[in-house]
């Protein structure tokens, strides 16, 4: 389901999302772990049995790596990257849609981009009329 978040929503269910978004970076590096385990350790290179039952340890780690970000996303808020933390809540202001941003490390929801802008082109929420951003 779609839905515009006003700042106060967004803020509202950002400590839930931090803590999906931890989630989320730890399957990730699970992932990582597990997929190194396979390409650098001999056993799984010398036993089709081994090899086997660390594949199925991957595939389910990569399934709910998937499946953590459906979860992030099918709240309605937008994973712009993992890597560098990144997540964009859909807003309106002046009735134009822009993204209210929010970065790893921030506790709450301080900066706003238009929707062709990126993180480079975030500005502080307070140089708007916050009752504008819906």
């Amino acid at each position: 389901m779609f839905s515009h978040f006003t700042l106060k929503e967004a803020n509202a269910m950002l400590p839930s999302v931090i803590k999906k978004f931890k989630d989320l970076v730890n399957l990730k590096n699970e992932v990582i772990k597990i997929q190194t385990e396979i390409e650098t350790n001999p056993k799984y290179m010398s036993s089709f049995k081994d090899y086997s039952l660390k594949k199925q340890e991957l595939n389910t780690a990569i399934s709910n790596f998937y499946k953590s970000i459906e979860d992030i996303e099918s709240s309605g808020v937008m994973i712009k990257s993992i890597d560098e933390g990144l997540l964009d809540f859909p807003s309106l202001r002046f009735n134009e849609e822009i993204w209210l941003c929010w970065k790893e490390g921030e506790t709450e929801i301080k900066f706003w981009h238009g929707k062709d802008e990126g993180f480079n082109g975030r500005k502080p929420v307070e140089n708007v009329d916050l009752e504008k951003l819906r």
